[in-house]
């Protein structure tokens, strides 16, 4: 802190001069050195106070004051550490002293006590246009004009003709399974490397899941491991009913390769796009790939509705069956009729309203994560060991989360234990997602990789994701480069 020699006075200074100094800095106390410039206590503006109601005068030395022990922390110490010194003696400030005494720093709690987050919603300036129209017309219920607007934009951005807005990137999926006619006993080749959402479908239908491992180019669904996946299958006589391909923190799956196969072998293909809205494969959206695709509007993607999903697919049918399924499956009669059954998926005109108006800033949302990753990448380009989600030539990434993995032979240390480190600091950081053919509600199930070493496994022990929200500013991304340069050692 460049401001430490502003706040700092000897006991020679008079009273008056420490309440012009704490007048002028705003901190609300001094810092009193010794002759050696070494850290004594501190002098807050209540110290003052009582010192003139004891009879000091403003000419007085602060050499009057008593000789106490002020609370301090060394530089190595964790920002949650120093909260919660601050709240056990109800204090409001902290010196950081260096090895030899002196003041290096001065914590306070108005800069420490906020975490910076791992991925939180951005709001714009036009939501509140679309949800107040919500309001005043009195389209509250799950139809109206917002939500026809928002699946149109929704469409055109994702490159496909039809979209039905739906109450999560879940209850896409689902849907799209069910249109897909998977049934009990049905085979769905699912990525390993993603999060419960996209698996869970295929349980919900009775259906067994087989886990595709990734491919290390882009951490997505490996089309050589596909191909094995599917001779093996045929060979079997046990085809899958669908695959469902992940684009995962934002990223396409390569997937040219992977429709060529799933042609060959007359299996469908759904994209899980939930995490990729404005991300191209060769210059074509994210979404626009499979028979159907889901997206997530959750509140830490790119942008939110706070919940919601959106199913999209160029077949109308489909779409038209899933509006017709997502609203309880209510049959053309007079009188309540179900001759299937339906679900409570649909979106809310208020929510859908939300969403317009975080379309409008999408392009700004994704440029401002990119900035956040560029600025990782080159605010620790020296520091060995650090392997960042790579981004192929066919590829452009939202980096809707930035991601990379930590060599332990290089730095001694496991991706979890820096995340440990990093929350210490009041840093969120997560792992990578944890894959699903390791997970206890799919023990079990049949993974296959390329016959070699598993990916999904190798990211997963390995890495970790940083905050990446849109909305973080230059001090906090710098804040997040400082403490990982610290954990690993490169100050």
């Amino acid at each position: 802190m460049s401001e430490v020699a502003t706040i700092s006075t000897m006991r020679s200074a008079r009273v008056r001069d420490a309440l012009a100094m704490i007048d002028r800095s705003g901190h609300g106390l001094v810092l009193l050195l010794d002759e050696a410039g070494r850290f004594e206590r501190t002098v807050t503006d209540g110290d003052l106070r009582r010192l003139l109601l004891s009879g000091a005068g403003m000419d007085d030395e602060l050499d009057v004051l008593p000789r106490i022990t002020s609370l301090t922390v060394t530089a190595q110490a964790p920002r949650r550490e120093a909260l919660a010194l601050m709240d056990l003696h109800r204090i409001n400030h902290l010196p950081v002293i260096d090895e030899d005494g002196r003041v290096v720093n001065l914590l306070e709690r108005r800069d420490i006590e906020k975490p910076i987050l791992l991925s939180t919603p951005h709001m714009g300036e036009n939501e509140m246009t679309f949800v107040e129209e919500a309001f005043r017309t009195n389209w509250i219920a799950p139809l109206g004009p917002n939500v026809d607007a928002f699946e149109r934009d929704i469409a055109r951005i994702a490159g496909v003709a039809h979209a039905a807005a739906l109450s999560s990137g879940t209850a896409a999926l689902h849907l799209a399974l069910v249109l897909l006619d998977v049934r009990s006993g049905d085979r769905v080749f699912c990525s390993s490397f993603t999060f419960a959402a996209s698996a869970n479908p295929i349980a919900y239908q009775g259906a067994v899941p087989v886990f595709i491992d990734a491919e290390a180019e882009s951490w997505n669904m490996s089309p050589r491991a596909l191909e094995r996946a599917l001779a093996q299958a045929k060979a079997a006589g046990q085809l899958p009913k669908a695959v469902m391909v992940v684009n995962l923190y934002g990223q396409s799956a390569d997937m040219d390769p992977i429709l060529e196969l799933c042609n060959a072998y007359n299996v469908p293909v759904v994209e899980d796009a939930a995490e990729s809205l404005g991300a191209t494969y060769k210059g074509r959206p994210s979404g626009s790939f499979g028979r159907l695709a889901g997206f997530s509007f959750n509140g830490n993607k790119i942008i939110t509705t706070s919940g919601g999903g959106m199913l999209v697919s160029d077949d109308a049918a489909l779409i038209t069956r899933a509006r017709f399924l997502s609203t309880q499956a209510r049959d053309p009669a007079p009188h309540y009729e179900h001759s299937v059954i339906g679900y409570n998926y649909r979106m809310s005109n208020i929510l859908a309203g939300v969403g317009r108006g975080q379309l409008q800033v999408l392009g700004e949302r994704v440029a401002a994560r990119r900035a956040v990753f560029d600025a990782y990448v080159a605010g620790l380009a020296d520091v060995p060991g650090i392997d960042w989600m790579p981004e192929p030539e066919w590829s452009f990434s939202t980096r809707w989360l930035s991601t990379c993995m930590i060599d332990p032979t290089v730095h001694k240390m496991s991706a979890t234990e820096v995340i440990g480190r990093l929350g210490a600091e009041m840093i969120e950081a997560r792992p990578l997602w944890k894959p699903m053919h390791r997970q206890p509600v799919f023990a079990g199930t049949d993974y296959i990789t390329d016959g070699n070493q598993s990916v999904s496994d190798r990211l997963f022990e390995n890495g970790l994701c940083l905050p990446s929200g849109s909305n973080m500013s230059a001090d906090e991304i710098d804040r997040v480069i400082v403490m990982v340069r610290k954990v690993l050692g490169r100050t």
